[in-house]
């Protein structure tokens, strides 16, 4: 399976938060996030809004 296209680690790293914090703040279990990370899961919309929220960025920035 072929990943899609996010930023979510660049923006993770450059606010220097760690993938166990971001899972924390954005309460998405931490494997969830490292495949999202990946682009080997789409987040559903929650996620979505969470990670937006945290990381400060509009959801067609975060997501291509």
């Amino acid at each position: 399976m072929k990943g899609f296209k996010n930023k979510v680690r660049d923006r993770r790293k450059q606010l220097g938060l760690s993938q166990v914090e971001l899972s924390y703040r954005t309460r998405i279990a931490a494997p969830n996030l490292s495949a999202i990370e990946r682009g080997r899961l789409l987040p559903w919309d929650k996620a979505k809004e969470s990670l937006c929220r945290i990381l400060g960025m509009t959801e067609s920035d975060l997501f291509e």
